[in-house]
């Protein structure tokens, strides 16, 4: 595979990483899991079991997970074609996609600023309305 192709596949599939990676981490829908594992995450007796679900409520920590999945889905491989291949790319892909992740939890903090400033905005319309 020619480098550009590569670097392509690179930021391409580093996306679906951090959309899954974000979600099961962030969103609504995996909210009583990621609580779940939260509180085993703070409360079991054992390290390594705190440390494993820890694992699993860190949106950096579970992309590691995430990009090994498709590692294997994908067979891609960054600039070296045999082992080294993988851990350059799995390192890579890592990190793109939480280049990703940090650029979009931005977005959404200015949003809700936004949100915030416009409801502050209404409210002092309709009180100055009565």
């Amino acid at each position: 595979m020619e480098i550009v192709t590569q670097i392509i596949w690179l930021f391409v599939l580093a996306i679906p990483i951090a959309c899954i990676s974000w979600t099961v981490t962030h969103e609504e829908i995996f909210r009583e899991p990621h609580e779940w594992c939260v509180s085993h995450a703070k409360n079991d007796r054992f390290l390594l079991s705190r440390k494993f679900f820890y694992l699993l409520t860190c949106e950096y920590c579970f992309s590691h997970y995430v990009t090994i999945a498709f590692l294997i889905l994908c067979d891609y491989k960054l600039l070296l074609n045999d082992w080294r291949g993988y851990i350059l790319a799995g390192f890579s892909l890592v990190f793109v996609a939480n280049v990703y992740m940090s650029l979009f939890a931005l977005l959404r903090q200015a949003i809700k600023k936004e949100k915030v400033e416009i409801e502050k905005i209404e409210s002092e319309t309709e009180i100055d309305k009565q």
